[in-house]
């Protein structure tokens, strides 16, 4: 019977440790997801100007970039930002969490 209960304590204390890991991933993956949301419109922004204008200033420009691809410009330059901001967001914050954890274990 002590076996059950001891066993089941355990159970419990690595569903709960597994229940916070799982918390911990979800706010990793959600501040990456925002941050790379910020860094898409700053660099939707920084790009869509300077290849608008010149696509209407520069000769070669007007003649060669149709709207479609002043589109894949901007849209390339957005996607690229969001992927790596996110990226290296999760990462951080995983790495931030990893010490927290490890500093929690050697105190206890």
């Amino acid at each position: 019977m002590t076996r059950n209960v001891a066993e089941s304590t355990l159970e419990r204390c690595n569903l709960a440790s597994l229940d916070q890991k799982l918390a911990l991933a979800k706010r990793c993956s959600h501040e990456g997801a925002i941050a790379g949301a910020k860094a898409a419109v700053v660099a939707t922004i920084a790009t869509a100007i300077p290849t608008l204008a010149s696509a209407r200033m520069v000769p070669w420009a007007r003649a060669n970039l149709n709207p479609t691809a002043q589109a894949l410009i901007v849209s390339t330059a957005a996607g690229l930002a969001y992927f790596i901001v996110a990226d290296k967001t999760v990462l951080a914050t995983a790495r931030r969490n990893s010490f927290n954890d490890a500093s929690l274990s050697n105190k206890h």
